[in-house]
């Protein structure tokens, strides 16, 4: 286990996929003032999409698969695991005192590469969002496309991936094609949170702009957007002794497109929603039976046009403060979180990072599309992906939570995902 009192002395480690075709990790150097270095690109093996979209068939665009976490570390530090979503494979790594990566295995999910509406030998996979369960040894591999859009291997000690037959859906009868977002799994391992974002995927207008509204059954107006108005965008699987899955039960989400949810460090019961449609933030509560309850929305400043797309949420270990990276504006906002009362603390908490001009939210915004975040164990610092700025910016964390620049690192364009460190 990597000691992170030490780090804190010492600095650390930082790494991101490229999700290239040829997909890598690279390998960041963290020096003591949170400034980072790249220090080395290590091949996963598997193929990432690239700049391609696959959620909304962009050619090029940021946040290839609409989730969180497609690269994360056991709780022990042992291994690395990272999705590659272009073949929907998942790599395992050994991780060394150092920091240094060496490569154990590479496993296909057992999900075939499907397009936006299941027809078979699409364009990209869509693995991407990576949880652990150590005390059965299992790794759970969420998928934006179904119907399997969850997928088991079993981890041996060696860090060896055995793929298993289940599989198990986010979709139902009414909604054959739901694209789900990120996994979380609770602190005892009896319940594992899985989010959504559309009930289907989005077409395209002759401008290119996405359709967000069709018509229902009754021909009036349906937002395609997950959970608005159906209270059904959350779900909740338990976990079996031998870490299959018995579920979903669906639960109301709370607003629209409930799409990240993450447990808090030292509330075990305790979460937080990031709500892409919803624009803001919310605390949640799961009970020993498995239920879930939401408080409000604490929502973010959307004069910049709605939805603000406000999709990763980042947790300082303390649970004093949470970031959210608003996808469609191309900044953060920060939040602090009182009891299980959530406020705003800064927004936004840094100055808009601009990209390249080329891509624009669902909102019309020109933005740089910031996507997948991590704050350091220390409490001190915050790293965030800005794809389409082809940029990875370090901030020092502020005692009111707002966010001082204090690194850059120039990564893909595009493509990259996934932030994890020590």
């Amino acid at each position: 286990m990597h000691d992170s009192s030490m780090q804190m002395n010492r600095g650390g480690h930082l790494y991101m996929q490229t999700n290239e075709i040829r997909n890598c990790i690279i390998r960041y150097l963290r020096a003591p003032d949170g400034t980072i270095s790249e220090h080395e690109r290590i091949p996963t093996g598997g193929a990432g999409s690239g700049t391609y979209k696959p959620v909304s068939d962009e050619p090029s665009a940021p946040n290839a698969f609409e989730g969180a976490a497609s690269v994360i570390l056991t709780p022990d530090g042992r291994f690395l695991f990272a999705t590659n979503g272009g073949d929907n494979s998942v790599s395992s790594f050994g991780v060394g005192d150092d920091g240094r990566l060496t490569p154990i295995d590479v496993k296909r999910t057992g999900n075939v590469l499907t397009g936006r509406f299941g027809q078979v030998n699409g364009r990209s996979g869509s693995a991407k969002s990576l949880t652990y369960s150590p005390s059965c040894g299992t790794l759970y591999v969420l998928h934006s496309f179904g119907p399997d859009h969850i997928r088991l291997m079993t981890v041996d000690k060696e860090g060896r991936l055995y793929p298993r037959p289940e599989g198990y859906t986010m979709n139902t009868i009414n909604k054959p094609h739901r694209i789900a977002t990120t996994a979380a799994l609770s602190a005892d391992e009896r319940f594992l949170i899985v989010g959504t974002t559309f009930d289907q995927p989005a077409m395209a207008n002759p401008d290119g702009s996405p359709i967000l509204w069709v018509n229902g059954k009754n021909g009036e107006p349906h937002s395609i957007a997950s959970n608005a108005p159906d209270p059904d965008g959350l779900a909740v699987f338990r976990l079996n002794g031998d870490g299959s899955l018995i579920g979903p039960t669906f639960y109301d989400g709370g607003g629209g497109s409930p799409w990240n949810p993450q447990f808090l460090h030292h509330r075990p019961d305790h979460f937080v929603v990031g709500y892409a449609v919803g624009d803001g933030v919310a605390m949640g509560r799961i009970d020993s039976d498995g239920k879930i309850e939401l408080g409000p929305i604490v929502p973010v400043d959307t004069s910049g046009g709605r939805p603000s797309e406000l999709c990763w949420v980042s947790i300082s270990p303390d649970d004093r403060f949470i970031f959210a990276t608003n996808f469609g504006y191309g900044y953060v906002t920060s939040f602090v979180v009182d009891g299980d009362v959530i406020r705003v603390a800064s927004d936004p908490a840094c100055p808009k990072v601009p990209g390249d001009g080329a891509w624009r939210a669902l909102n019309g915004t020109v933005s740089s599309g910031p996507s997948d975040s991590w704050v350091s164990p220390d409490g001190r610092h915050l790293y965030q992906i800005y794809g389409n700025a082809s940029t990875l910016v370090g901030y020092a964390i502020q005692p009111d939570g707002s966010l001082s620049e204090i690194s850059r690192a120039p990564i893909p364009y595009n493509s990259p995902q996934g932030l994890v460190g020590f």
